[in-house]
């Protein structure tokens, strides 16, 4: 990736296009040349942005196909969370392009929740990383129905415990009457 120096006031803007400084080391990152230094925004920013606004819609249940949901499943499951687990960005110069992939739960419109991600993401990347963006694609890939297993899970934990622990009780009382 190339970007052009800081120009003083008296260089010509030709001369100074005409110069540019090779950047090796932030080849995946946008640079931004002012008067008074540079600025790097590594493209894994601009998606952690993405899916970060992604993730706060109503109605998004997950982010990223099949693959990449059980791999950040194993991933939350050591405590860590890939923030950009379904997003992928094309950086350029002062444009970005995003693509997201997502689960919908059910029953939310799905037109609906693709039309707020997208407004979502161009607001949080053009206000957070200051560049334009111009085309957000949305991929919905699967919907998440709620079933009753899900909602009881807990509450049939919270249940097998009472009922152990009143076992142990008596189990406790019987040794002690013995």
């Amino acid at each position: 990736m190339l970007t052009t120096a800081p120009q003083s006031k008296n260089q010509p803007a030709a001369n100074a296009a005409a110069k540019p400084v090779a950047s090796s080391t932030f080849d995946a990152a946008r640079q931004t040349a002012t008067s008074r230094g540079t600025t790097t925004v590594a493209d894994g920013v601009v998606a952690k942005v993405a899916g970060i606004a992604a993730q706060d819609i109503p109605g998004v249940y997950a982010l990223g196909g099949g693959a990449a949901r059980a791999l950040g499943s194993i991933r939350e499951a050591v405590g860590q969370k890939d923030l950009t687990q379904g997003v992928s960005v094309e950086v350029g110069q002062t444009q970005v392009a995003v693509d997201v992939t997502l689960v919908v739960e059910y029953p939310h419109p799905l037109q609906q929740v693709a039309d707020d991600v997208r407004n979502a993401i161009y607001a949080a990347v053009e206000d957070v990383v200051g560049m334009e963006v111009t085309e957000v694609n949305v991929s919905i890939t699967d919907i998440h129905i709620a079933t009753e297993d899900d909602d009881e899970r807990p509450s049939r934990r919270a249940d097998n415990d009472e009922q152990r622990v009143r076992t142990e009780q008596s189990g406790q009382r019987e040794a002690r009457v013995s």
